[in-house]
């Protein structure tokens, strides 16, 4: 089973590769951009077979490993 999962910056949490990003974006003329946010994305293909216990599973990985609970946040957006 593929369950995916965003990882963003927290809205308080300052943003370094993104203002790089939104500065490159507007010296290429995309001047209509207010702001810019990096994060990532997982696809984590699991053995489990039963969806609620493979969205658990992924969620401890999350809270234990993939996301820094501190300044991120995660959001598991798909199962399949």
């Amino acid at each position: 089973m593929k369950i995916s999962v965003i990882i963003t910056l927290k809205k308080d949490v300052l943003d370094p590769q993104g203002k790089v990003i939104h500065q490159t974006l507007e010296g290429m003329g995309f001047n209509d951009v207010n702001e810019v946010r990096q994060g990532k994305y997982f696809e984590i293909d699991t053995k489990e077979t039963n969806n609620d216990k493979a969205k658990a599973k992924v969620e401890d990985m999350c809270k234990k490993l993939l996301a820094n609970l501190v300044i991120e946040n995660y959001k598991i957006i798909d199962s399949k």
